[in-house]
């Protein structure tokens, strides 16, 4: 009799192919290249190189200068996520729409709309109650471009695409970039929140804080459901929702 034999354990799963200093660097680019300040410069320098006036009359930004500049600038950085995507043999849908029904994440957007509204209020009322010297700017500087109806209704144009659409699809593609290259999502999301917040300074310290709050709410968001839709829909509707708000007050 021989003995039996011994169960040989299970092959261990083969590890997960290591991250490459050169696959870092390349990310971290991609994410710097996303992040809009190199596209702004370079639509800036070229709209002023062919004559684009900057400033109005009374010295403050011409409305039609910023309102070409955003548009340009998410035109460009949403063809740019494509291209990136396409470079890198990632689908489209994978990293930004998601497998789910995308009318499910819309409607899941709408629902968001109100909660948005609240962290808003929180973060405001928190400011005010903790810490008044963060209200530094008045009146919001881009309310005072509201001039015309016709400036209105392209300036919710401009909130709904570059805001909505163009700073979702940033912040999904640079979390994504994050998740596979550079840390982890968690950390992408936290830090692009501060990066959102900050380029709101110059409405003031708490709406600088409280942008950030929304930027931390909608990477949150996709992170959960993998999807930018939900995002887009709440964030373009908030926006939306402000620029009435400014209207019905005047």
């Amino acid at each position: 009799m021989f003995p039996p034999e011994a169960e040989l354990p299970a092959p261990a799963p083969a590890p997960a192919p290591a991250t490459l200093p050169v696959e870092r660097v390349g990310a971290l680019l991609e994410v710097i290249l996303c992040s809009g300040l190199p596209t702004q410069l370079l639509i800036i320098g070229v709209l002023t190189m062919f004559g684009m006036r900057v400033q109005t009359g009374s010295g403050g930004i011409s409305p039609h200068f910023l309102f070409t500049v955003s548009l340009l600038d998410a035109t460009l950085l949403i063809g740019l996520i494509l291209v990136l995507l396409r470079s890198h043999g990632e689908s489209v849908r994978d990293v930004l729409i998601g497998r789910g029904r995308v009318l499910k994440e819309v409607l899941f957007g709408l629902a968001l709309i109100p909660l948005v509204f609240m962290v808003v209020v929180a973060v405001l009322a928190l400011v005010l109650t903790f810490a008044p010297n963060l209200h530094n700017v008045l009146a919001n500087p881009l309310e005072g471009m509201l001039t015309t109806r016709r400036d209105a209704a392209i300036f919710a144009v401009v909130v709904m695409v570059a805001g909505g659409v163009r700073e979702e699809m940033q912040r999904g593609f640079i979390v994504h970039r994050f998740q596979g290259y550079l840390g982890g999502g968690l950390l992408g999301v936290v830090l692009y929140a501060v990066v959102f917040g900050l380029g709101h300074f110059e409405q003031g310290w708490d709406a600088s804080l409280a942008t950030g709050s929304l930027g931390l709410f909608w990477g949150l968001v996709y992170l959960r459901r993998r999807s930018i839709v939900a995002p887009v829909v709440s964030h373009a509707g908030f926006n939306l929702a402000q620029v009435v708000k400014t209207l019905a007050l005047r």
